[in-house]
């Protein structure tokens, strides 16, 4: 029984880690497009898709854009730190949160512009740099691992042999539940 809460933990992990990320990502435009006086006119986060926000007015796209994965990459870390700082049981799904999307929006990000697939088209095609891209790639991929660092034996992994919090467990899956049913309700196609 020890092995399934520790399937679980680690699926419901990677499960609400996905949907999080795109979750934050995309509230990153939002803010970006609502402190630049742009126009959001959708929001797409179904799981069953790539997340994305479509814009109408845009008065400044390179913001609006870069809020995206910069806001994805530090909201995480913060809400992190505050649970670590007041030691929140799961704080350390939290810490695998966080590395989570500073991984997936620097590789997004920095891997991504070479293709100009998505945001990274969008930077290249209103003035960034790809050298700013690539920068941005190596500025956070690192923190990510390095926050994912030693964190198997939460996961059940090594000398814990497979031993989780199931109160953990079952929270983290609970979120994912929730993380899902928000993404069918928000912007579908």
């Amino acid at each position: 029984m020890k092995r399934f809460h520790q399937v679980l933990l680690i699926g419901s992990t990677f499960l609400v880690s996905w949907l999080g990320m795109q979750m934050v990502h995309e509230l990153g435009h939002v803010l970006g497009a609502v402190i630049t006086d742009g126009e959001v006119k959708k929001v797409v986060l179904s799981p069953l898709t790539i997340s994305r926000t479509d814009l109408g007015r845009n008065p400044q796209p390179l913001v609006v854009t870069w809020a995206g994965p910069v806001f994805g990459s530090m909201a995480p870390l913060l809400v992190w730190r505050i649970f670590a700082v007041f030691r929140f049981a799961g704080t350390f799904v939290m810490r695998f949160f966080a590395g989570f999307c500073l991984i997936a929006n620097g590789a997004y990000i920095g891997v991504g512009s070479v293709l100009r697939i998505g945001d990274c088209g969008e930077l290249l095609n209103h003035g960034a740099e790809l050298w700013q891209l690539w920068l941005f790639g190596m500025a956070t991929i690192p923190v990510g691992l390095t926050l994912w660092h030693g964190q198997g034996s939460h996961f059940g992994l090594h000398s814990s042999q497979g031993e989780v919090s199931r109160g953990v467990t079952y929270a983290t899956l609970a979120a994912s539940v929730l993380l899902l049913m928000i993404g069918f309700w928000v912007g579908g196609e």
